[in-house]
């Protein structure tokens, strides 16, 4: 056995992991801690937000590196191109660059206008660029799921 024999299952592996830790992050996010969060006060709610998507975005970015990254190694080598990887690895690559293209613009735009809003604790913009961040999520964890199911089935299509 040589490296392309070893090239599928460690690609395989770190687009499976990274995909997990990100769609998994926001499930947690938007399922578990958003809904016990609003038990707290407008100000302890924006600090906790705060402290935590830094730190989830940071395996975020690490994760929008590796699923391209693995998914071209899969693609061209493994499979020899997308047409013969199958039209659902197709679309996954578009839903794909979809959900990265709304993670930089939120990573950019809307959570850059959080953190400055709560370092100067100005609670209703912050909350205002929470909700924008929210929206994004929200929107990205659909296609995450979305794009999860296709990953799973679509070698069934036909």
């Amino acid at each position: 056995m040589d490296l392309i024999d070893f090239l599928f299952p460690i690609t395989s592996t770190a687009h499976t992991l990274a995909a997990v830790i990100w769609v998994g992050g926001m499930f947690f996010a938007h399922t578990a801690l958003r809904p016990s969060l609003m038990e707290e006060d407008g100000p302890t709610r924006l600090r906790v937000w705060s402290h935590v998507l830094p730190r989830f975005f940071t395996w975020v970015w690490l994760s929008v590196i590796i699923l391209p990254l693995s998914g071209y190694v899969m693609v061209f080598v493994d499979f020899g191109g997308f047409e013969a990887a199958g039209y659902h690895v197709t679309l996954m690559h578009g839903l794909g660059w979809v959900m990265v293209i709304l993670y930089v613009y939120l990573f950019v735009r809307p959570f850059s206008l959080f953190k400055a809003a709560v370092q100067a604790e100005d609670w209703p913009n912050g909350a205002t660029h929470l909700a924008i961040i929210r929206r994004i999520v929200t929107t990205n964890l659909i296609l995450g799921l979305v794009v999860i199911g296709i990953g799973v089935s679509g070698r069934f299509w036909g």
